[in-house]
């Protein structure tokens, strides 16, 4: 499958793969950010690239588990998702957790990418739904 890529900055560095294994591409800053949870400052950070998704997909967009893990450093919406008429530049806001701070260099990975498929769906209003084992027990109703 090819996924267009549009450079709207020189800087712009196109995805890549770290490793053949990969199920996510990495994308990249074109700007210095500095991010820490004391003076809450959360960072728009922009890749410098436009997406052609194609229909029936989206582009899903997730954090670096270094940062996580290693900086306490997080997409501020968690996930990110480029649907596929959407033409404009991909921006990446990450937020520091407590305790976290981050230095970004222009051409640092700040995000990973992965395409996948979409379904749609038709909505059936009904009056009733099928009755489950759980029925409509919710938070922390199956133990633990």
């Amino acid at each position: 499958m090819q996924l267009k890529i549009k450079k709207l900055h020189p800087d712009a560095v196109l995805p890549t793969y770290a490793t053949p294994g990969a199920a996510c591409f990495d994308l990249h800053a074109i700007e210095d950010a500095y991010l820490d949870d004391i003076c809450h400052v959360n960072e728009f950070i922009p890749t410098g690239l436009a997406f052609e998704v194609p229909e029936g997909w989206a582009l899903m967009l997730y954090s670096r588990s270094g940062h996580g893990f290693k900086h306490c450093v997080r997409l501020a919406n968690c996930v990110g998702v480029v649907d596929a008429d959407f033409r404009g530049e991909v921006i990446v806001k990450l937020a520091a957790d407590s305790e976290g701070m981050l230095g970004i260099k222009k051409g640092n990975r700040i995000a990973q990418g992965m395409l996948i498929p979409v379904q749609k769906v038709e909505f059936d209003e009904v009056a009733e739904l099928s009755d489950t084992e759980r029925g409509t027990g919710g938070f922390g109703s199956t133990g633990g």
